[in-house]
């Protein structure tokens, strides 16, 4: 079932809700009414020769609460509300199969497992959370990565208001380093402020900003310098400027995304949350492992005593951060131990293939995929 039938019946149930509070709300204030006007009706009674007659007045509201019957108005925006409700835990349980039958012991390094929790916490800019978690799970060496995250954050909270102070102090302070990564963060911060100043429509001050900021990038950037210059020609009409693309709103956002990752990077992070990673590979790699554990318990077999899937988790590429080799003889992975070698004929196979197809390396063979003929020391390891 699709995610979008489970939203479609939370959906259902919080609209029944909204009217249903909506309804108690409105026969609420109703009987309130009746009542505050009954109370005002007993209290006026001031003049003894002509009694009000109480009896008489409640009475009257005995049977306006009657008429107005609050239970049974109450009871069929309830009847609805419940009705609906009472689906959901169904709809919920289709969506979402019990995923702890895909679960497999590992034995986790809980330092670690904490320092990546909070580190996805100072991520999203909680830190007082994250403090939290570090301190009570006793992981003082995260300070570290914390006081870069702040940073890192507030440079980020800047870049969203159109300040790029911060980030160039940052820049600034590790121009070196930021060189050797071949970044050149630091003219595309100028660039784009240099933009801004030409959207405001003041030459002189674009002309200044160029000559103190941007006249030494001439000699190692040319063409963006070029660019840039002939921009003040066409200030006042910059939406004909033939260099037009960069007074695109976006550009604020890949600048953004650049920092972002040149930062990460400068750290030693990786730019996504590793949480965020993990979870959401688990998200798209369950429904493969749910049905493999259903087949494998039909067949009265246990799951978790292989050491590797007898079937493929297909991931994104999104999830893929660096080379694998899979055997196209054994259908196994490729590893430290077992690397994949390459034939004379420019085939790859693993090492414990070649091994099996060469008779424990003592004789020659016939590549799997081409008449060629080659030996185990004929065979080179390639490293991915």
């Amino acid at each position: 079932m699709e995610l979008s039938t489970a939203k479609d019946a939370f959906d259902r149930v919080a609209k029944k809700q909204k009217l249903s509070f909506s309804k108690s709300h409105e026969v609420i204030n109703q009987v309130s009414h009746e009542i505050e006007q009954a109370l005002v009706k007993i209290q006026s009674d001031e003049d003894p020769m002509f009694p009000i007659d109480q009896k008489s007045i409640l009475t009257e509201l005995k049977h306006k609460l009657i008429a107005t019957a609050p239970l049974k108005q109450l009871e069929g925006s309830q009847k609805e509300l419940n009705f609906n409700l009472s689906k959901l835990p169904k709809l919920l349980e289709k969506s979402f199969p019990d995923t702890s039958m895909a679960y497999r012991n590992v034995d986790f390094d809980f330092h670690i497992v904490n320092q990546i929790i909070a580190s996805h916490f100072y991520r999203q800019g909680l830190f007082d959370l994250g403090d939290c978690l570090i301190n009570e799970a006793g992981e003082p060496e995260a300070a570290a990565l914390r006081s870069h995250l702040l940073e890192l954050h507030q440079i980020l909270e800047a870049m969203r208001i159109k300040n790029i102070e911060p980030a160039l102090k940052w820049v600034s302070t590790n121009s070196e380093k930021l060189m050797q990564n071949g970044s050149n963060l630091e003219l595309k911060l100028h660039q784009q402020q240099f933009v801004e100043i030409l959207k405001r429509g003041s030459r002189a001050d674009a002309l200044n900003y160029a000559k103190t900021h941007l006249a030494s990038f001439a000699s190692s950037h040319m063409k963006e310098f070029q660019k840039l210059t002939v921009c003040i020609i066409w200030i006042g009409r910059l939406e004909k400027c033939p260099h037009s693309e960069l007074f695109a709103p976006i550009c604020w956002e890949k600048l953004t995304e650049e920092l972002n990752r040149d930062f990460c990077n400068f750290i030693g992070q990786s730019l996504q949350s590793p949480l965020s990673v993990a979870i959401a590979a688990g998200i798209e790699g369950l429904p493969t492992l749910l049905k493999l554990v259903n087949v494998m318990a039909a067949k009265k077999q246990e799951w978790q005593a292989l050491k590797q899937l007898p079937v493929p988790v297909e991931l994104g590429k999104e999830f893929q951060f660096h080379s694998i080799f899979v055997c196209p003889v054994s259908r196994d992975q490729g590893s430290d131990e077992n690397p994949p070698m390459l034939l004379p004929c420019f085939h790859v196979l693993c090492k414990q293939s070649i091994i099996k197809l060469s008779k424990g390396s003592s004789r020659s063979f016939k590549c799997p995929y081409c008449p060629a003929e080659a030996s185990a020391v004929m065979c080179r390891q390639l490293y991915i």
